[in-house]
């Protein structure tokens, strides 16, 4: 009996997992296109940023939280819901407000009369976010920038009743504080202490805010439900953001030992043009590395759920569910492991960039 119930439960849990990757199953925009199930549409929905939240699909009418748009035009600022876009992302649909008119198209807002799709579509991805001639400047509250809200606010909360507890429980601690406890213990003794040193307590706050940060983004990021399913970690301007962090902190870190080793190493004379580029271009290499390699894995790991969970709706049968399904959970397990495992490795590797600039002469 007891099985049978898990097995139900487990049932319905997946389906209800489902759902809000079946709200793109069809076309985005109905009355376009040939409403046949697109892959690449099911990822990049899921993937990239949104300037609102796809919940799910209820008689084919799309159900959404919208998100302000916070644009600095030509005219000042302007404020307005992304509702009124009414779910377009074509460039199609057109929004007035402060005497000015915009479209969006692919998460990017432009003014109506300067779009261009084709010259859109001829720039670079690098290059796409910042074409400023024909589109304002956009602060809006995304639902990447709605997730760290979010998880700032947890981490907050988690922390606070924490702090509380110990003030209160002078013996072991217990609750969130006994479950914190070990994992900051692990960050100092396993992280912060062997690749800082004795001057680790000054970058403990810094290194626990990225793991826990890193960490809780990563795991709601997994859950591919309101208010969770941000995939913020995946989002390279996040990394970079933190990549650039770590680098400035590294810098003014800094000793003269660490200066010397860059600017005067330790070789011939002879060797110093060649030698001193490379140590230049090693500082900028390292932060680089490090936004690569978060975006990188947990970008994979979104894209390999999604490409498992849409097999189903591209061979449009249910023969092949089990296997999907079976597949997506093992993937959905593993995920749980990389989310621990990429906070760890961020933490370890600006620990270790830090302890290399503060490290003494011996």
């Amino acid at each position: 009996m007891r099985l049978t119930q898990t097995l139900i439960g487990s049932l319905a849990l997946i389906i209800f997992l489902l759902m809000p990757f079946s709200g793109t199953a069809s076309d985005p925009n109905p009355g376009e296109g040939d409403g046949k199930f697109d892959p690449k549409e099911l990822i990049n929905s899921h993937v990239w940023d949104s300037h609102e939240f796809h919940i799910a699909d209820w008689s084919g009418h799309p159900i959404t939280l919208a998100l302000p748009v916070i644009l600095w035009t030509e005219n000042g600022l302007t404020i307005f819901p992304s509702s009124e876009f009414h779910h377009d992302n074509t460039g199609t649909t057109v929004v007035e407000a402060n005497g000015q008119q915009f479209v969006k198209y692919r998460e990017h807002i432009f003014y109506a009369d300067r779009f261009d799709q084709e010259k859109f579509e001829a720039a670079s991805t690098m290059g796409r976010p910042f074409l400023y001639e024909d589109r304002p400047l956009d602060f809006s509250i995304t639902k990447t920038v709605f997730s760290m809200i979010l998880v700032s606010l947890l981490l907050i909360l988690i922390f606070g009743f924490a702090a509380r507890s110990y003030k209160k429980n002078k013996r072991a601690p217990k609750g969130i504080s006994g479950l914190l406890e070990p994992i900051i213990l692990f960050v100092r003794d396993e992280i912060a202490l062997p690749n800082i040193g004795d001057k680790y307590q000054k970058y403990m706050p810094l290194l626990l805010t990225i793991f826990f940060f890193i960490w809780l983004n990563n795991l709601i990021g997994l859950i591919p439900f309101f208010p969770f399913s941000g995939n913020v970690t995946g989002n390279i301007i996040f990394t970079l953001v933190m990549a650039v962090i770590v680098f400035i902190v590294t810098i003014f870190s800094g000793n003269k030992y660490y200066w010397k080793h860059i600017l005067t190493p330790d070789v011939p004379k002879a060797l110093y043009p060649i030698m001193i580029p490379i140590e230049i271009i090693g500082m900028f290499t390292k932060p680089f590395a490090l936004m690569v390699r978060l975006f990188a894995n947990i970008t994979a790991g979104h894209i390999i759920i999604l490409s498992l969970v849409g097999l189903i709706f591209i061979f449009e049968t249910a023969a092949i569910s089990p296997v999907s399904i079976a597949f997506v959970l093992f993937m959905s397990v593993l995920e749980l492991l990389v989310a621990a495992l990429q906070a760890y490795v961020f933490t370890l590797l600006a620990a270790l960039f830090i302890g290399q600039a503060v490290e003494e002469h011996h």
